[in-house]
């Protein structure tokens, strides 16, 4: 690799992983978004094969070689790797042979992130089309509604005798549940009240609720990361979106009906230099609450945070959306991966708030 300073200077500072490797594939400069990227120090790796590092379907070996003799420049799109560690990574690289040195430059850029940010812009502005969808509904519905409660009443007071009173009696019960529900997917109307949160503390509110509606059934286990600092966050908004969630752990678990013990995690970890949706923010505080229940079907993964959208003959839908919306409120979001024996539920909350967005 030259070794002039100006240019290596400028490799160090490139967020692209920059590898160079000889004919033989082995590495001889990874500059540091490559250390990064491949999780391997430069210093420990140099002089090794490259492929020892990632796993790649295919024969990648052939492809290089292929490159260097051809002297043939070539970009692969969306190549799945998995790394030394296990991790699993998409990514675009290009290949470019160099003339006057025997080997080729190994361009990568990872797209998992870049993907991420796409898929929860996409994410919060479906949301935010439904959530005024569901406003302009909810105003045309509940306008009918109280006209209908006030003729019910009025008619209760007219007809003659007690005979009829069980029919408007349902009508206006009925009216006053679907305005309730309607108030549900509005979710609350009241801006948060922010003040310094301890996320520990509302976590472990979290666990005596569970525990105290399903008894020794479930055991809450324990992963904190006691350097989380305090944030600026309305406490009683996040008790309500974690304990929705954690709920709906808990009713996955008691449906379930394990032969193994049934197991909620609570889990915090910080999270450095974090985009959620066009916001950068440096520290990230993320919950992860995580059960090792059936999981949830791939085809309803994508939408479960929208109304009415539940896998339970009683549910209404609309915990999810509404834990969604609570952390939107603080700036945050709510993603979700899951496969049988493990979901996750993992909410992130900026330990910075920028109250005047």
């Amino acid at each position: 690799m030259p070794s002039e300073q100006p240019y290596k200077s400028i490799l160090e500072h490139l967020n692209v992983a920059v590898v160079f490797v000889d004919s033989s594939l082995r590495l001889k400069y990874l500059n540091p978004a490559a250390e990064v990227l491949l999780a391997v120090s430069q210093a420990k790796v140099l002089g090794t094969s490259f492929l020892h590092y990632f796993r790649e379907d295919g024969s990648p070996a052939d492809t290089l070689r292929t490159a260097i003799v051809e002297e043939n420049q070539f970009t692969k799109r969306r190549a799945q790797w998995q790394l030394h560690n296990g991790e699993q990574l998409t990514v675009d690289y290009t290949v470019t042979p160099l003339s006057n040195q025997d080997g080729v430059i190994i361009e990568i850029v990872a797209l998992d992130r870049l993907l991420r940010i796409s898929r929860e812009e996409a994410l919060i502005s479906s949301q935010e089309t439904v959530r005024n969808l569901v406003r302009s509904m909810a105003h045309e519905i509940k306008n009918p509604l109280g006209g209908i409660r006030g003729a019910a009443q009025l008619l209760e007071r007219e007809l003659p005798g007690n005979d009829l009173d069980e029919f408007t009696g349902i009508i206006i019960e009925e009216v006053d549940r679907l305005r309730n529900l309607v108030d549900r997917m509005l979710g609350p109307r009241q801006l948060p009240s922010f003040a310094q949160t301890n996320a520990h503390e509302v976590l472990e509110r979290i666990a005596s609720v569970i525990k105290a509606e399903c008894g020794s059934g479930i055991r809450i286990r324990r992963d904190y990361d006691p350097s989380i600092p305090e944030f600026e966050a309305d406490k009683e908004m996040l008790i309500q979106a974690l304990l929705n969630i954690a709920r709906n752990a808990m009713q996955a678990l008691q449906e379930a009906d394990l032969n193994e013990q049934s197991i909620i995690t609570l889990r915090t970890r910080i999270q450095r230099q974090f985009t959620i949706g066009q916001q950068h923010h440096p520290l990230v505080c993320r919950i992860d609450i995580e059960d090792n229940g059936p999981g949830i079907p791939q085809d309803m993964l994508t939408n479960i945070f929208y109304p009415m959208i539940t896998g339970r003959p009683e549910g209404t839908g609309l915990g999810l959306a509404i834990s969604q919306h609570l952390i939107q409120q603080h700036q945050g979001l709510v993603e979700c991966e899951s496969q049988p024996g493990q979901t996750t539920f993992s909410i992130y909350i900026p330990l910075e708030q920028h109250h005047a967005a």
